[in-house]
C-alpha cells in the first residue's frame, strides 16, 4: 500500500494502521527522529508530497482504493496520521481534510496528532462531511514538551493547550503525546496543566539516543503520574517502561495498555 501501511516498533504503539501522504516538516523539531539515519535523507523542513503520488488527488483515490480494500481491518483499529510530517500544519491540512471525510463516512476512527494550534477554523472550514460523524470517529493529539525552543517552527506549548481544551470544551476526542520527554519537569507540567482537556496520555522518552535520563527521577516522575487527580488514562511507551524496569500488570487501572480504545 502507498498510503496506508502497518507501522513497526515505537509507531506501532499509536496506531495498528498508519498513513503518510507527505514527508518532511516544517515544525522543523531539534529533536525529530526523521533527521536521524537512516531517515535523514528523506527530511527536509518543507512538507512535500510522497513521490508515490502523482498529486493531490491521485493521493485522494489511492487513499480511498486503500481504505474500501482493508474497511473491516480499518473499522476495527482505526488509522493514525502521521508518522513523516505534521497532518496539521498549512501545507499539509488540506489534504488530511478529504482523507478524514473519507474515513468517517466508511466509519474508521482516526487519530491526529499535530503541533499546531489554531488550526480549528481552518480545519472545520475546510470539512465538508457530517459533524456528528467527525466527533465519533476523530480524535485530535498534541504534543507537549514544553519546549518551545526545540520546536521552532511549530505553535507554543501554550497555543497547542488552548486549542486542546477548545476542541475538548466540542465535545471531541483528545490525546496528547507527551513524547519525547525532555525532562521530567516539563513533561508533568503539560500533564498537570491539561488534566481538564484531555482523555489520554501517551509518554514516552527520546529516541535516538538525544537524551541521557536519570533513573531515580524517572521513579519519582511515575509516583508523581499516580497521584494526578481524577485518575487520567495513561499508555507508558516501551522505552519508559523499559527504563523504569516495572511491570505493567502492577500499575494502577487507569494506566492503560496498547490496544486501549478511546473511541469506545
Amino acid at each position: 500500500m502507498k498510503a496506508i501501511y502497518k507501522p513497526k516498533g515505537k509507531a506501532n504503539e499509536y496506531g495498528m494502521y498508519g498513513c503518510n501522504l507527505y514527508t518532511s516538516c516544517s515544525n522543523d523539531c531539534g529533536y525529530c527522529y526523521l533527521k536521524c539515519p537512516p531517515m535523514s535523507g528523506y527530511w527536509g523542513s518543507t512538507p512535500t508530497l510522497k513521490k508515490c503520488f502523482k498529486d493531490e488527488d491521485d493521493a485522494v483515490r489511492i487513499f480511498q482504493e486503500e481504505v474500501t480494500d482493508n474497511l473491516p481491518d480499518l473499522q476495527k483499529y482505526g488509522l493514525f496520521m502521521s508518522f513523516t510530517t505534521d497532518p496539521l500544519i498549512p501545507e499539509t491540512i488540506g489534504l488530511t481534510v478529504k482523507v478524514v471525510e473519507i474515513c468517517t463516512r466508511n466509519g474508521v476512527n482516526v487519530k491526529l496528532l499535530t503541533k499546531c494550534g489554531g488550526f480549528e477554523e481552518g480545519f472545520f472550514t475546510l470539512f465538508t462531511g457530517s459533524e456528528d460523524k467527525l466527533k465519533k470517529h476523530v480524535a485530535f493529539g498534541f504534543t507537549f514538551t514544553g519546549h518551545d525552543e526545540l520546536e521552532p517552527g511549530a505553535p507554543d506549548n501554550k497555543k497547542r493547550i488552548e486549542s486542546m481544551r477548545r476542541l475538548h470544551s466540542w465535545d471531541y476526542r483528545t490525546f496528547s503525546s507527551m513524547e519525547p520527554i525532555v525532562d521530567f519537569g516539563f513533561t508533568m507540567e503539560m500533564i498537570t496543566e491539561t488534566l481538564d482537556c484531555c482523555d489520554l496520555y501517551k509518554i514516552g522518552l527520546m529516541s535516538g539516543g538525544g537524551a541521557k535520563y536519570d533513573l531515580k527521577e524517572g521513579q519519582n516522575f511515575l509516583r508523581d503520574l499516580k497521584q494526578l487527580p481524577g485518575q487520567p488514562n495513561i499508555y507508558l511507551k516501551d522505552s519508559l517502561v523499559s527504563l523504569l524496569g516495572i511491570d505493567r500488570n502492577t500499575l494502577p487501572a487507569n494506566f492503560v495498555g496498547k490496544d486501549y480504545d478511546m473511541f469506545q
